[in-house]
């Protein structure tokens, strides 16, 4: 971040210390979503070293927040205006730099060493499964006799629930599994954890994308006569 003015290093550690936690941010003029006021969460932003004008800080943030904003609104609070001048993403979700050394060369090669000769151990080092990508989403596993119908777009139901990790809420983004550890889909969770493992009947998640093939797992319902 650069400073417009030069200010204090206590000055801005005190500042920076203000942007913990919800934050209200709007995103700026040039943005891919419509401006509107939201919250964000920021679980960290750790001052690093000062340098005249120059300022740099560690930020570990929800997904959506814009570090230029927040760098815009540092510079509103100092007082001495502020923006972005360089910004490093060190980690997205479960993937962090170290896992980000493979280039585009090295997937062609690897994809071609699988076609020609079934090498599918070393392509799988680098190209990782789809529910890598979704290790920190809470998690709902499915039966078995559920899981097509939950493919063809269908919600989650109490009967069909195996397990389920703690401290869901209502309206939470969950991920549907399959007792083998398979994503099935995206969904938004219609009651908490508790509640979720007291009930007996009625939805728990309504789905919002289908990850799965419908394909996979063979239908368990019957059809209605006449169809």
């Amino acid at each position: 971040m650069k400073l417009h003015h030069e200010v204090p290093e206590e000055k801005v550690k005190a500042a920076l210390s203000e942007f913990h936690g919800k934050i209200y941010q709007k995103p700026p003029l040039r943005a891919s979503v419509k401006r509107r006021l939201r919250t964000r969460t920021i679980y960290y932003l750790d001052f690093l070293e000062m340098q005249e004008r120059k300022v740099l800080f560690k930020v570990g943030c929800e997904g959506g927040t814009y570090i230029r904003k927040l760098c815009f609104d540092i510079g509103e609070v100092l007082g001495s205006g502020a923006h972005m001048q360089e910004l490093r993403r060190s980690r997205a979700g479960p993937f962090t730099e170290r896992e980000a050394l493979t280039t585009l060369y090295d997937l062609l090669y690897h994809a071609d060493l699988k076609r020609s000769r079934g090498d599918e151990e070393t392509f799988r080092k680098i190209v990782h499964p789809m529910e890598k990508a979704v290790e920190l989403i809470p998690k709902i596993v499915v039966r078995d006799s559920a899981v097509a119908a939950i493919c063809h777009g269908a919600s989650a139901t109490a009967p069909g629930v195996l397990s389920l990790e703690t401290e869901i809420k209502p309206r939470d983004s969950v991920v549907l599994f399959t007792q083998k550890g398979e994503a099935v889909a995206f969904a938004q969770a219609s009651a908490s954890s508790e509640q979720i493992l007291a009930m007996n009947h009625g939805f728990v998640a309504k789905t919002i994308r289908v990850l799965m093939d419908r394909d996979i797992y063979p239908k368990m319902w019957r059809r209605s006569r006449g169809t």
